[in-house]
């Protein structure tokens, strides 16, 4: 079995045994003055926040990335001791913090769970997914969490880990899962190998932006922290005041790790729903002819309403996506409460269906998709970098495609669309040399705001429209172009 790179599009080859327990003692007593950090999880966090670690002011730690040795997973490992670097970004810093780690040679990766033996801390930065049951068109009507995988997780760390290590959760969990799950897990694993209760266990939510200030959100960044008991809150900060800049952004301590749980989901539901607000008056907008951005702009003037949002998608990756959704979860299920947290759980489904403007537009532009040639400017769901985690693409791939669309994706961020396995073109002026009957602008990228090829293509292709899903691009440009233009929660075009 292989693990393809979606860097480099090489293919590992994935070994039945682990055969690195040396090289990982070797490790170790090259950095024997050092905290041995295991990070758990490669992603879009994990992969981070290793590098960050490996670059701590005073140099303190040496750190060893762990993942699974699964398709989807085995080549980040690779890299990470190889190169290149297994993350996407517009944030140079990102390539630096590993050209130093390599400098340093305190940072390698591996999928041995015998490295969990050698941790002084153990930061866990695994996924956690809300499954989805959805009906036509994605409509939300029923959720579930499925902890399985993170209790496995868990339990390897537990199997294995000194006596006194520190167990940092960064996962974004339901309220309740440090005290009420990860804690027993431990207790039970500890007294089955007869070791004292010495663990520290703590929880220090990510707030992880991947883009152009992908290494500054998390050692730049404010960060709320927790632990299980005394000993454990200490144990968190000590740590973290070595990994962030705590002299200029200072640490929050909540009371419990509940606390901190809640402070994540709670943070991201408020954001999803006020994205969600917003899409019923961007409609509402393109009926009175009216420009909602100036709107807003204007309304943005009060201090109180600097964060009102703007027309767009809708939310996408790996957060606001299912965070409200946990939160509900939680509440019934973890504190049998027989009340959901109805707006939240609302919010994703407002979210969720927003993708569909889109369409709509472009219904006003033909009426009839089929057969239609459509160019989409963007498949990761966030800016300037290249994250399809749940983007919001993909419903309205699958509702233009369902429609009988011929559709060309573009992306300078992501050369191949995992979760479809479908390639994409990272050439902009490549995919400009062929025909489309709409350009939709689908993403965020500075490319698509700053490049004129966009407004050249349409100069020379009158009956091409363009349909701007976020208002990105500077419409000056098109004065006086016969194309047609349409742009979400604007009704004044």
């Amino acid at each position: 079995m292989n693990s393809q790179s979606q860097i480099t599009h090489k293919n590992y080859p994935i070994p039945a045994e682990y055969g690195d327990q040396l090289t990982l003692d070797e490790f170790v007593a090259a950095h024997k003055d050092k905290q041995i950090v295991v990070v758990q999880g490669l992603g879009f966090v994990g992969a981070v926040m290793s590098l960050v670690v490996a670059n701590s002011p005073n140099n303190d730690f040496a750190v060893i990335g762990i993942d699974l040795p699964t398709p989807a997973s085995y080549w980040k490992i690779q890299e990470i001791n190889t190169g290149p670097f297994p993350v996407l970004s517009s944030d140079p810093k990102v390539e630096q913090f590993y050209q130093e780690a390599k400098s340093r040679g305190n940072f390698m990766a591996t999928a041995n769970p015998y490295a969990y033996s050698l941790a002084d801390v153990v930061v866990v930065d695994i996924n956690l997914d809300v499954q989805k049951v959805s009906g036509s068109q994605k409509a939300l009507e029923d959720f579930s969490v499925d902890l399985s995988a993170f209790k496995k997780a868990c339990e390897s760390i537990a199997g294995l880990c000194k006596e006194d290590v520190l167990i940092l959760v960064e996962t974004t969990v339901p309220p309740g899962t440090c005290r009420h799950i990860v804690k027993p897990i431990l207790d039970e694993a500890f007294t089955r190998r007869q070791l004292p209760l010495n663990y520290r266990l703590g929880h220090s939510y990510e707030r992880v932006m991947p883009g152009p200030n992908y290494i500054d959100s998390i050692q730049n960044f404010y960060r709320v922290y927790s632990g299980i008991d005394a000993a454990s809150e200490e144990s968190v900060e000590a740590f973290l005041r070595k990994v962030i800049k705590t002299d200029e952004y200072p640490l929050t301590k909540l009371g419990d790790t509940t606390a901190t749980e809640m402070a994540k989901v709670l943070e991201n539901s408020y954001r999803a729903m006020n994205i969600a607000f917003i899409e019923e008056w961007g409609e509402f907008a393109e009926e009175a002819k009216v420009n909602l951005y100036e709107i807003v702009q204007a309304i943005r003037m009060r201090p109180t309403h600097k964060n009102m949002m703007l027309p767009g998608l809708g939310v996408g990756g790996y957060c606001l996506t299912k965070d409200p959704l946990m939160a509900s979860w939680a509440k019934q299920t973890i504190f049998n409460s027989p009340k959901p947290l109805k707006q939240s759980v609302n919010a994703v489904k407002i979210n969720d269906q927003m993708p569909l403007r889109v369409v709509s537009l472009m219904d006003q532009a033909f009426g009839d998709l089929k057969d239609k040639r459509v160019l989409m400017l963007g498949v990761s769901y966030l800016n300037d970098v290249g994250d399809t985690r749940y983007t919001p693409i993909e419903l309205l791939y699958d509702e233009l495609t369902h429609r009988g669309a011929t559709m060309v994706l573009h992306d300078a961020f992501v050369p191949v669309w995992e979760e479809r396995g479908l390639t994409v073109s990272t050439d902009l002026s490549e995919v400009l040399n062929e025909h489309y009957d709409v350009i939709a602008v689908t993403t965020m990228h500075s490319e698509y705001k700053q490049t004129p090829l966009i407004a050249n293509y349409l100069k020379s292709h009158p009956q091409t429209a363009l349909v701007d899903a976020w208002g990105v691009l500077d419409l000056a440009q098109f004065d006086g172009f016969p194309n047609s233009i349409y742009v979400l929660g604007r009704g004044d075009l």
